[in-house]
């Protein structure tokens, strides 16, 4: 089983409450998640016990410069950012390093997978 991992608690909220829908990350990460995988979504601290928020579908993974992602997939993946400047200071804090408008990064949009009503 695959697995998006989320460590701040800030993004746990934003996936318990449905308003995270996706996920930009730092590099190409096409090789390791894929359109129709299937993956456990969790958050929790690095290197402690992590909780499984839901299962999701990966809908679409899309590998491009920062600079070129749109203010609606930015929303997508914090719904309190909007530019590409604000996405590349909150990436610098996660990742712990400087991050330009020229770096690559993945966007990963997913959905919840919920149990069907009968």
């Amino acid at each position: 089983m695959y697995a998006l991992n989320f460590y701040s608690p800030i993004v746990a909220d934003q996936l318990r409450s449905r308003r995270k829908t996706a996920t930009i990350r730092l590099g190409d990460k096409s090789h390791k998640y894929r359109k129709g995988m299937v993956v456990q979504v969790l958050a929790g601290p690095r290197f402690s016990p992590r909780a499984k928020i839901f299962d999701a579908v990966i809908d679409k993974v899309e590998v491009k410069a920062l600079a070129e992602l749109s203010p609606r997939e930015i929303e997508h993946d914090n719904p309190e950012l909007k530019r590409t400047e604000e996405m590349a200071t909150f990436l610098g804090q996660l990742y712990n390093r400087e991050v330009s408008a020229e770096d690559t990064v993945t966007v990963i949009r997913f959905s919840e997978i919920r149990a069907a009503n009968p």
